[in-house]
């Protein structure tokens, strides 16, 4: 790797007409840091530290979800909307400049003039926050903090006002519901790939990303049942093995669920599709076609899919498996550490919790006998 950074003589480096060329901030700030390094150690020295800063950059960068960076860079381009529509520098983050920011996002950031729902304008001003920082831009906490209470406060005030935006929590999945969207699934390869994403998902609580991720090696087949190998983690990654054990009810058992789809599609598939590389589950067309692995994206419209097919009241999401197991394992008496473990969260979520007070809200009510 090589740097090439140059000291002028003046301090500075000379555009074309012989002034100092202006810096963009992150430029400014590395050009500051190999100054100072080479002043303590030499400018050898200060190479290499400049060296290990861009592996630093190379490296950070490589490991960062793609959906992650996506995110990041959609905010990225919703601060640089508000600052077109309000004639305010970019590359400035003043505790205003972020208030007024998240105003204009909750009464006409959209494309089309309307204003987020507060979920999402949190959510890019986070990634606002992160772009601004990567171009080399300070964001104070107490600024950032400032920003944070007032798009709290705009949020009471549109309830307040009968206004509810966003989609709302996902519903929930339940063991009724999993029975009407296996009896609802189709005897064909893509009915017994619907049933084995469904019920395995339910029972090792899925993300959309989490089945889109699986390869057929990160299902291994023992005597008591499955145990998959899932990338788990928003921010910092591990993999859990979670271990799913034959239901006592064959018709929505996902052992054997999994068992019948991987059958199917060795006699219907190319045999490329049982490569221990292969996607765990894969996109089939109208005609039965496999069209390769399934992203989240298709993931969620197959839940949603699969769910309008069988009835249900409302249509499921890509979420409504993972809040199904922990709202149906809190129901049957299951202990929430034991729950965290096979969903993959953190031991006393906030969010995993959350979902399990929809059931410790009645087993658990303080107005419950009273009349």
């Amino acid at each position: 790797m090589t740097v090439t950074i140059e000291t002028a003589a003046d301090g500075g480096e000379q555009d074309g007409a012989g002034a100092p060329a202006v810096l963009d901030p992150a430029a400014a700030e590395r050009q500051a840091l190999f100054e100072r390094w080479a002043e303590r150690h030499g400018v050898d020295a200060a190479r290499r530290l400049a060296e290990a800063e861009d592996l630093a950059d190379a490296v950070a960068a490589e490991i960062t979800p793609d959906n992650t960076d996506d995110t990041y860079k959609k905010s990225w381009r919703v601060w640089t909307r508000f600052c077109a529509a309000t004639r305010l520098p970019e590359l400035e983050a003043t505790r205003g400049a972020l208030v007024a920011f998240v105003t204009w996002m909750l009464r006409e950031g959209q494309q089309n003039g309307k204003g987020y729902a507060p979920s999402s304008a949190s959510t890019h001003l986070a990634g606002a926050v992160v772009g601004l920082r990567r171009r080399g831009v300070s964001v104070l906490g107490d600024d950032q903090a400032a920003a944070r209470s007032a798009l709290e406060g705009m949020t009471v005030r549109l309830l307040q006002n009968g206004e509810r935006r966003g989609r709302g929590k996902a519903p929930t999945g339940t063991v009724t519901g999993l029975r009407a969207l296996v009896r609802a699934c189709p005897d064909t390869l893509a009915g017994a790939r619907d049933k084995a994403l469904v019920l395995t998902g339910f029972h090792y609580a899925s993300r959309a990303q989490d089945p889109a991720g699986l390869l057929v090696s990160d299902v291994t087949e023992e005597e008591r049942g499955l145990i998959i190998a899932i990338l788990t983690g928003k921010t910092k990654h591990s993999v859990r093995a979670a271990k799913i054990p034959y239901s006592a009810d064959p018709t929505i058992c996902p052992v054997r669920a999994w068992k019948a789809y991987r059958t199917s599609l060795v006699l219907e598939g190319d045999f490329r599709w049982s490569a221990p590389t292969a996607p765990a589950f894969v996109g089939i067309d109208r005609w039965g076609h496999v069209t390769g692995g399934m992203g989240p994206d298709s993931v969620t419209r197959a839940i949603t899919r699969i769910s309008q097919r069988a009835g249900v009241p409302v249509a499921w999401t890509g979420h409504s498996l993972r809040i199904g197991l922990a709202t149906t394992a809190r129901a049957r008496g299951r202990d929430a550490v034991a729950v965290a473990d096979q969903g993959g969260w953190a031991r006393h979520s906030r969010s995993m919790l959350g979902y399990m007070q929809t059931e410790d809200g009645w087993t658990d009510n303080a107005a419950a006998g009273l009349t």
